[in-house]
C-alpha cells in the first residue's frame, strides 16, 4: 500500500520564503555567524540568529543578549514589537512602572514577557557575573531609547 503523502502537506502558500536556489527549506545561522548589526539600548550586546536581515524571516526576531556585570540599559521601550525572554545564566531585572519605580527580577531558567510600548530599563544584577539569555520580538527587533533615568532613582538597584 502506498502511504498518503498528501496528509503531510499544509494548507497555505509559503513560497515567499524560497531560497535563492528555488528551494522553501530551514535556514540555519550558525553560531559565530549572527547579525550583530541589530538595535541596542546603550550597551546590551544584541546579536540575532533569526532576523530579516539575514534569513526569509518577515515577522520575527530571535537573538542573544549578553549584559557585563553591572550593566543596566538606558530606559526605552519595544514600540509595538511583543518581547520574550528566557534567562541562559546570570541574575536579570526589569524596571518598569510610573518613573520605574517597580520592577521584576529573574535568574537561571525564568521566562519573561515584555508587552508592546512598555518603558522598561534592564539591568544585570551581579556585579561579577555577565547576564546572557534569549530574546524574540514579533515583528522585528525594535529598540525606542527615552531619555535616562539615573541610577539613584532606580529603587534598590545601588543596594544590590
Amino acid at each position: 500500500m502506498e502511504p498518503d503523502l498528501g496528509k503531510y502537506r499544509l494548507e497555505g502558500d509559503n513560497s515567499m520564503y524560497r531560497l535563492p536556489s528555488g528551494l522553501v527549506a530551514p535556514v540555519v545561522t550558525r553560531g559565530g555567524l549572527e547579525d550583530a548589526g541589530t538595535a541596542d539600548s546603550g550597551g546590551a550586546v544584541r546579536i540575532s540568529g533569526v532576523s530579516i536581515q539575514h534569513t526569509p524571516a518577515t515577522r520575527l526576531w530571535f537573538g542573544k543578549v549578553s549584559n557585563e556585570p553591572g550593566y543596566r540599559s538606558v530606559s526605552h521601550h519595544h514600540g509595538e514589537a511583543e518581547t520574550g525572554g528566557y534567562v541562559l545564566s546570570g541574575r536579570g531585572r526589569i524596571y518598569f512602572g510610573e518613573e520605574f519605580a517597580d520592577y521584576v527580577d529573574m535568574e537561571e531558567g525564568d521566562w519573561v514577557f515584555v508587552p508592546p510600548f512598555m518603558p522598561h530599563v534592564e539591568c544585570n544584577l551581579s556585579r561579577t557575573d555577565p547576564l546572557v539569555w534569549m530574546t524574540t520580538r514579533t515583528p522585528e527587533n525594535i529598540v525606542v531609547n527615552l531619555p535616562d533615568v539615573a541610577d539613584d532613582d532606580l529603587r534598590d538597584w545601588l543596594d544590590r
